[in-house]
């Protein structure tokens, strides 16, 4: 066979693949448009509701006509702006991390949270802490990525030794090792440098408190991690058929790899430093957006963004409704959803073996 046949062959198994897959523009524009003006009423009303009710005339104001000398303006600027614009870039970002490493491993169990990532940022959080009091947020920030690079090598590194090659099913459990082992350590940090106080916030995970620092750091990541993974969408979309299938159609995966890991630890780790341990967040929202808009990504992941910044806007909204005055962890009300729902799918990948 020639290689113009071999290039041929390979394009009809990739147009065939792809027509097994249709995406579907018109219902992405539409999750696109209609979230959108959902994510800001989700927004208006997140700053709105709280200890102290604002109307969202007052929220108007506040926003736009701001007023110093009017505490409720004070309130919304200072506090509650701050926080609301953080969840919607940490559920952005945490999404759009799990639609590529689902697209690029071709592993649908694959998340941050569940890859080790968010467990390695946490852990040198705690080292942080630990042996460097007084980092400043960006100095954490520098430690979160590194984390988050720390915790993918041990579980790649993890996974490779077994038996069989990397599946999903297995890359799955290296990460749940690699959470446990990372989770232990920081703990067993924490104690003996009695930093537990100020690393519980990580690990119960939520944006109480977030300051306008740390919008201010998180926006050129979001301007950087997110136009890399628009930028690579239609890479990933073909990587997501299969190495030989990209290979064949001239592409460089070990390039595409490459980059979208950098922006997975880009994305992941500013998320990690604001948020702490948000799970699950990565798993659910790639499978629901995939569902919707079908397997290019260039729909994808835009879609995913604004999915995942929804969700992490009513969560947080949702942790303060719970049980007022006293806010639920934002992480457990994501794990109430993304628990059962891993569960699913490993047993789906369970009977596919």
């Amino acid at each position: 066979m020639t290689l113009n046949e071999i290039e041929m062959d390979q394009q009809t198994s990739f147009q065939e693949d792809t027509k097994k897959f249709k995406s579907r523009p018109v219902v992405a524009t539409f999750i696109l448009f209609v979230g959108f003006l959902v994510l800001v009423l989700g927004i208006a009303g997140s700053i709105s509701f709280g200890a102290a009710d604002i109307g969202l005339k007052t929220v108007w104001a506040g926003v736009f006509e701001f007023n110093p000398d009017l505490t409720t303006h004070q309130i919304i600027q200072e506090l509650r702006l701050p926080r609301v614009i953080a969840a919607a870039l940490v559920g952005a970002f945490l999404a759009v991390s799990g639609a590529i490493m689902q697209g690029m491993t071709r592993n649908p169990l694959a998340s941050p949270d569940i890859m080790g990532v968010t467990a390695g940022s946490a852990f040198m959080i705690a080292i942080a802490f630990a042996f460097f009091p007084g980092t400043s947020y960006l100095g954490l920030l520098m430690w979160s990525f590194a984390g988050a690079g720390m915790g993918v090598c041990l579980v790649f590194a993890i996974g490779s030794f077994s038996k069989g090659g990397l599946t999903p099913v297995k890359m799955a459990l290296a990460g749940a090792a690699v959470t446990a082992l990372l989770d232990s350590i920081s703990t067993a940090i924490a104690i003996h440098f009695r930093v537990a106080q100020d690393i519980s916030f990580w690990y119960a995970g939520g944006v109480a408190g977030t300051k306008w620092i740390s919008v201010q750091l998180m926006i050129p990541v979001a301007v950087i991690g997110l136009c890399l993974a628009f930028i690579l969408a239609r890479s990933i979309t073909v990587l997501s058929l299969g190495d030989d299938v990209a290979k064949g159609l001239g592409q460089s995966t070990i390039v595409v790899k490459v980059i979208g890991t950098i922006v997975i630890l880009l994305l992941t780790g500013a998320a990690v430093s604001v948020a702490g341990t948000i799970g699950f967040l990565g798993l659910v929202i790639p499978h629901i957006t995939r569902f919707l808009v079908g397997v290019d990504y260039r729909w994808i992941i835009p879609c995913s963004a604004i999915l995942g910044a929804l969700l992490l806007v009513l969560a947080d909204l949702g942790a303060r409704m719970i049980n007022p005055p006293f806010e639920t962890p934002v992480g457990a009300i994501t794990a109430m959803i993304g628990v059962p729902f891993f569960l699913y799918l490993a047993r789906q990948e369970r009977r596919g073996l």
